[in-house]
């Protein structure tokens, strides 16, 4: 077929098209539902997947997190954690015992975390402080009644005034603050505001808890990660080596991997769900095509009495599919990207375009006009011209 020839037969696609617009319409729906579908779901679960790959990357890349599981099998205690100290690729360690506890200042009171810990606690999670100061080593070994708050914890009991050297009620026990953290929103959906941190030893005479379930190190560069990751593997088996399945040693790039590998799972079914859309989309123009070919069964026998192929017939009808997959296509990929952007306007939702998802979509509506096209336009091509000329 000539360029020409092609052109006319476009032209008569977009004609054929116009001339019954709500019926192309309907049939462009499923088209149109299935790739705004696609393009909008993975830009959900992609922005997702970028939006806890960086909360993670921010805890910093040098982090590992000892996790005890079963407090009953691995009791670790302040006189194990200089076994963790003296390790060669370990720069800072943190024990952490945390309880939920209830805080009041007057009136105001809280349900918070309280997160008994050492001095190294803050530059290991890498946080600042927006006023006062951090405990110290001496105040842990004196168990001094101080505390620093999470920012939101502090807007809760001090809502109009400072809370450096205030005093507050930790389960009926009086604690002077002396630091307030700078906000750090929430991460993995736990808020980092809603916290209160104070000396272990304190926290552990307050909640009548000796156990330390967590345990963050330092390790001395991101290229010694995977070695100090080993020796405090080596560690825990010489302290417990029976009680390898109560604990877990975690970098954040296992826990990049993971979540990763958690996302693109789950955007690979969102895609997947979306797609059957597509297939639906697809039947549907298959189906418009055959009415098409049956309401024009004489303008086929014409055509063929006049000198028209058989090819020449069968790509009339199939370029007449693929204009009307590609027009729902382009304006399925116009409208994915236009609800995906509003999600990321009016919701706390991230979200990431794929440019190569968004082409892939558009070909592929290209791909269905021609599949499911294909057999509508066979049909016409093999009608005998005779039988058609005497279609009413």
């Amino acid at each position: 077929m000539t360029g020409l020839n092609l052109l006319e037969s476009v032209k008569m696609a977009i004609k054929s098209i116009k001339s019954n617009k709500l019926r192309a319409f309907l049939t462009m729906l499923g088209i149109i539902i299935g790739i705004s579908s696609v393009i909008t779901l993975v830009a959900v679960g992609q922005g997702s997947s970028q939006s806890v790959t960086e909360e993670i990357g921010s805890l910093g890349t040098n982090l590992l997190t000892l996790s005890v599981t079963d407090t009953e099998s691995v009791q670790l205690n302040l006189d194990q954690l200089e076994h963790f100290d003296d390790l060669s690729g370990i720069s800072e360690v943190a024990p952490i015992s945390s309880e939920r506890v209830m805080a009041k200042k007057g009136d105001n009171s809280i349900q918070v975390s309280i997160t008994g810990t050492t001095s190294p606690y803050l530059s290991i999670r890498d946080l600042s402080l927006s006023a006062g100061r951090f405990i110290s080593d001496i105040e842990n070994e004196l168990r001094q009644k101080i505390v620093v708050l999470g920012s939101d914890t502090a807007s809760t009991l001090f809502p109009n005034t400072n809370p450096i050297g205030e005093n507050i009620q930790i389960n009926g026990v009086s604690f002077k603050v002396v630091g307030v953290l700078e906000s750090v929103g929430s991460s993995l959906g736990t808020s980092g505001d809603n916290v209160i941190i104070a000396p272990l030893s304190t926290t552990q005479r307050v909640t009548k808890n000796t156990t330390i379930n967590t345990l963050y190190l330092s390790a001395e560069n991101e290229e010694m990660i995977n070695r100090a990751k080993f020796q405090v593997q080596g560690v825990m088996t010489t302290l417990f080596p029976n009680s390898s399945d109560s604990y877990a040693v975690s970098s954040q790039d296992d826990l990049m991997e993971t979540m990763s590998s958690v996302t693109d799972t789950m955007t690979l079914m969102l895609g997947g769900i979306a797609s059957i859309s597509l297939l639906v989309g697809g039947i549907g123009v298959m189906n418009i095509m055959l009415v098409s070919v049956s309401e024009r069964t004489k303008e086929i026998g014409i055509r063929k009495a006049i000198g028209a192929n058989r090819k020449s017939i069968l790509l009339q009808f199939l370029i007449e599919a693929v204009v009307l997959s590609m027009i729902g296509g382009l304006i399925g990929v116009v409208s994915g990207l236009g609800i995906a952007k509003l999600i990321g306007i009016f919701s706390s939702l991230s979200i990431s375009f794929s440019p190569s998802v968004t082409i892939l979509a558009f070909v592929f509506s290209f791909a269905i006009g021609i599949i499911f096209g294909v057999f509508p336009a066979n049909k016409a091509s093999k009608l005998n011209p005779i039988q058609a000329l005497r279609q009413e």
